[in-house]
């Protein structure tokens, strides 16, 4: 069973690899095909070789398991005639909305649809992910409806298809939006006279709907107790598993302590809630016979325990929202309750590996998510480093218990934190150093204490749950003082590269041979194995040599450029939020899964917000040695580097072989105030040996002139950043020719809403034979520099059978 399981799970791994899916004949065939390899599996009498089979079977039974689970949800599209168009969906809200300061998203699942004209309704998406936003997106919400869990909306709608930013090393937005069915984002659009957003019924039953509306109300009793506390979102995440509350400043913290693992329902939370009522019930169950009920004569009390246990387990993670961690520890619970009334109490290998089957069986997507790998590899590396070796002898005092006790912790402790570094580096590319100290601390004060008191505050009446919850926030207020002391410091985090394949699993084997048994023969070289892990170099071009990548950071500008030994980042993407903003959703995670920790120049092309948003994230994480803006002196991004200098036509500096100058402003328009900022972009050129690339920021039709009239000779490039993003008021012919690039990048975002870049200035960069790249196509775009120009495009390379589905 077990290695039918793992067969199961590396099957549907597979299909997720995967650019495209077989057609339902061929899977068909392959079903037939094992399922007679399976009637034949008896003849063969050669042991090890019946189970490779038998693997192999399972894992072909996992392929076609999931790619129908992928068909099924493939098979609602919106219509690519009708994004970007304001249709009428009727509905309920199908989850708790998240409110922050521009309005409040939520999932809406689909009941009736209403749009102008004709149109195919039998595949439309059943459900959406939804934005409300204020007036002009800003702090006027007065025209945001108070959307509940359960409720039925009619709302004015404009859809987009699933799509994300596609970068390496980046979460997959994607395959995340598939994975809960939501077949398509959009927004509300703005209320007209005719009333057509309104509520229209305040609770539409189902048992979905009424989970939802539960959490929202234990959320809101969380709220009402704790208004503007900091660490109320911990609280509800451990409450009702929505962690979108924690700010990202604390959520920086807890990660670089690794401890983010337990601002959740996580499955240590989920086994100690259901041990505790069961072992109540066992209690109440066993001394029945004192009210005259005698409960054990008609059911033994283990049974009753074990089955308590398990529906405790079960509305928990219904509260948690059904997160992978959460589905693991809920199916080894009930493999547990079942094995316990069936009398088939069976090994926790079987267990571990019959839960592992079934998350996958209903969630194939979740092989996707690192928190599926790093939830079963922790109770597997438990199961191997610690099972049959703590012993299980009565202790002959309570002194003696204690120490048998520490002793387990410390072995478990010790063997999750050694077992998972191999995975942790392959999954993030950084392990916490001071993770042990954190999670000796932190376990037992969010699982034991801070958790039962959530838990019971947002229940009990008031003023008793404002007691117990304002008792729990005071415990995490005092816990995240302390582990923002512990991240404070520097070798707080060991960052390194993403590393290869084989590396990974060269480390793995040294880890469990680390982990091996004492007595057994020279452990130690299991360290050796693991070496290469964790001083590995970073790949940069060699000398005289320019790579450069293009991010897809949507509607913005961010480009790293690398030279042998040095790196510079030409503008920072769009800022979205306070908290959020594509230095810290990209370009940061990128950085570092390259093992990048620092950047020799950042150059901010001028201060409108898609090419300058990022750029205070990225100083105040990274050591830059100098910032280059054309912006104004008193802006918080120049004030916030260690070292500025202002961007002005001449400067000019040699890296590696690799020539870099700026064209564009000259000195004496930061004089002027007749200037956009766009006429004020830094112009950058850089030039190897036989090959330019040139990055106009977001320069229009004036300066371009300008730079023709006085500087023609050094515009000619081979690849050119398309000038505002291929705007109306840019890329004039004039400057395409005397530019006369072989390539173009675009960086843009998916339907933009500023329509960039405009169909006639794309058109006339095909007049010119200049081939086009733009990222909202073809994601993040890599160029390299070398004997020879080469491109190449992360979606393109990296293709998935749910990209632009």
């Amino acid at each position: 069973m077990r290695l039918a399981m793992i067969g199961f799970v590396v099957g549907v791994a597979l299909l997720q690899q995967q650019a495209s899916l077989l057609s339902f004949n061929w899977l068909l065939i392959i079903s037939c095909l094992t399922g007679a390899a399976y009637l034949l599996l008896g003849l063969v009498r050669l042991t090890y070789l019946r189970l490779a089979l038998h693997g192999l079977l399972a894992a072909a039974i996992g392929f076609v398991w999931a790619s129908g689970f992928a068909h099924f949800y493939l098979r609602d599209t919106l219509p690519a005639q009708w994004e970007n168009k304001d249709i009428t969906v009727t509905g309920t809200i199908d989850s708790l909305p998240f409110h922050f300061d521009q309005g409040v998203r939520f999932n809406f699942a689909i009941e009736k649809i209403s749009a102008d004209g004709e149109a195919d309704y039998e595949h439309w998406p059943s459900k959406i992910a939804l934005s409300w936003y204020g007036a002009d997106r800003g702090g006027d919400l007065s025209n945001v409806g108070d959307v509940q869990p359960g409720e039925r909306w009619q709302l004015r709608v404009r859809l987009k298809r699933p799509h994300g930013n596609m970068n390496p090393y980046g979460f997959d937005y994607e395959a995340w939006l598939l994975e809960q069915n939501l077949r398509a984002t959009g927004a509300v659009r703005m209320d007209t006279a005719d009333q057509q957003n309104k509520r229209l019924d305040p609770f539409v039953w189902s048992i979905g709907n009424l989970i939802e509306r539960s959490r929202a109300q234990l959320r809101d009793r969380i709220h009402a107790a704790l208004p503007q506390y900091p660490y109320a979102g911990v609280l509800v995440a451990l409450v009702v598993g929505d962690q979108r509350e924690i700010a990202q400043g604390d959520w920086t913290v807890f990660n670089r302590v690794g401890i983010g693992h337990l601002i959740s329902i996580s499955g240590l939370h989920i086994t100690m809630i259901a041990g505790l009522f069961a072992g109540l019930v066992f209690y109440l169950w066993r001394h029945s016979f004192f009210l005259g009920l005698n409960l054990p004569l008609r059911l033994p009390a283990q049974k009753a325990a074990a089955l308590a246990g398990a529906l405790m387990a079960i509305i928990y993670v219904a509260l948690a929202g059904f997160g992978v961690p959460a589905q693991r520890t809920m199916f080894m619970l009930t493999v547990v309750a079942v094995a316990v009334w069936t009398g088939r109490i069976s090994n926790f290998s079987s267990v571990l590996c019959l839960a592992l089957g079934l998350v996958v069986l209903f969630d194939p997507w979740a092989v996707l998510s690192p928190g599926f790998w790093l939830s079963f590899s922790a109770v597997a590396v438990i199961l191997f480093a610690v099972g049959g070796r703590v012993e299980n002898t009565e202790p002959v005092s309570k002194l003696q218990g204690l120490r048998h006790s520490f002793h387990a912790a410390g072995l478990t402790q010790y063997a999750v934190t050694i077992g998972l570094v191999p995975l942790t580096m392959l999954l993030f590319g950084q392990i916490s150093l001071i993770s042990p100290l954190a999670n000796a601390i932190a376990i037992p004060l969010v699982s034991f204490i801070v958790t039962p008191l959530a838990l019971l505050g947002s229940v009990v009446p008031s003023p008793l749950s404002a007691w117990l919850l304002k008792l729990a926030h005071l415990f995490v207020d005092w816990l995240a003082q302390f582990l923002t002391y512990l991240s404070a410091f520097r070798f707080a985090v060991w960052n390194v590269p993403y590393p290869s394949f084989a590396l990974f699993m060269l480390a793995m084997a040294g880890m469990l041979y680390l982990l091996m048994p004492k007595g057994w023969p020279l452990r130690w070289l299991g360290i050796i194995c693991c070496l290469p892990l964790f001083f590995q170099g970073t790949q940069k071009p060699v000398n005289g040599e320019l790579q450069v990548t293009a991010l897809d950071v949507g509607q913005g500008m961010a480009l790293l450029l690398e030279t042998a030994d040095h790196r510079l980042l030409y503008d920072t993407g769009p800022g979205l939020s306070p908290e959020s903003d594509s230095g810290t959703r990209v370009i940061l995670p990128y950085l570092r899964a390259r093992g990048i920790n620092a950047l020799d120049r950042i150059v901010v092309s001028h201060n409108d917000n898609d090419h300058s948003g990022g750029a205070l994230s990225i100083l105040k994480q990274l050591p830059v040695g100098l910032l280059m803006t054309s912006l104004n002196l008193e802006s918080p991004i120049v004030t916030s580097a260690q070292k500025h200098q202002r961007c002005e036509a001449g400067q000019q500096w040699d890296w590696d072989g690799v020539h870099f100058e700026i064209l564009n402003p000259g000195s004496a328009s930061y004089e002027s105030t007749k200037w956009k900022p766009n006429a004020r972009s830094c112009v950058l050129k850089v030039s190897t040996a036989k090959f330019a690339m040139l990055l106009p920021g977001d320069i229009e039709a004036i300066q371009e002139d300008e730079l023709i009239n006085s500087i023609p000779q050094k515009l000619k490039a081979d690849v050119l950043l398309a000038p505002h993003h291929g705007s109306g008021t840019s890329s004039t012919a004039a400057f395409l020719k005397t530019v006369n690039p072989q390539v173009a990048i675009f960086q843009v975002g998916y339907l933009n809403r500023y329509h960039h870049p405009k169909a006639e200035v794309f058109e006339r960069y095909a007049d010119f034979g200049i081939k086009r790249l733009r990222t909202d196509e073809s994601g993040a775009i890599t160029l390299q520099f070398g004997a020879s120009l080469t491109t190449s495009q992360y979606r393109q390379e990296n293709a998935r059978y749910w990209f632009d589905r």
